[in-house]
């Protein structure tokens, strides 16, 4: 297997292995050393280390994390742990929320700066002028807030099932369709390398 299908599979097999985990465990209940946990429980506990070796693989395989990759690891470990630990599901259902109130406020205080902090992170991959960099990152700044209440609108209004599809597959379609709606940005701002 080529180093970008691994690269792809270490990124996106922890939240598919977590979705088809939740899948099997959800009706289940667990009594561990006289404390009982659900199936969201213990398939939380299973992803956060899954997912700190699949991020150290990633390293491993590229030299190289981003930032985001980073910080998203920190956030899974730390509201995962404090889910486990404290026996709530609610901790680690907030995690999207925060990971997108914290990239949309960076790439917020950038703009409130006059730059594009998304240019810093993403100019070898999406060459744009100037011009470009700063509608592409307002717009994704805007994204990210909407995403994050959108986030926790669902997870308090919504049963544990209707959060895990709409965190797999809800999450990752928005960003997905946020970038393919992009095209003309894209073609009017690109650059050549």
């Amino acid at each position: 297997m080529s180093a970008g299908k691994w690269k792809t599979v270490l990124e996106l097999g922890p939240i598919a292995l977590f979705f088809a985990g939740y899948l099997l465990l959800r009706e289940r209940t667990f009594n561990l050393a006289g404390t009982e946990y659900t199936g969201f429980i213990v398939i939380t506990a299973l992803f956060v280390p899954l997912m700190a070796a699949s991020t150290f693989a990633l390293w491993r395989l590229t030299g190289r994390l981003s930032r985001m990759q980073v910080v998203t690891l920190v956030l899974v470990v730390i509201f995962g742990g404090l889910t486990v630990w404290l026996n709530d599901e609610r901790f680690f259902k907030m995690k999207p929320t925060l990971i997108y109130l914290i990239f949309g406020g960076i790439l917020g205080f950038g703009l409130l700066r006059g730059e594009s902090y998304l240019r810093l992170v993403m100019n070898e991959v999406v060459p744009l002028d100037a011009e470009g960099w700063m509608m592409l990152t307002r717009r994704l700044t805007a994204l990210f807030f909407g995403l994050a209440i959108l986030n926790e609108v669902v997870w308090r209004t919504m049963s544990t099932d209707a959060w895990v599809n709409f965190k797999t597959f809800g999450l990752t379609a928005a960003i997905f369709l946020f970038f393919v709606t992009q095209n003309r940005l894209f073609r009017d701002h690109g650059v050549e390398d």
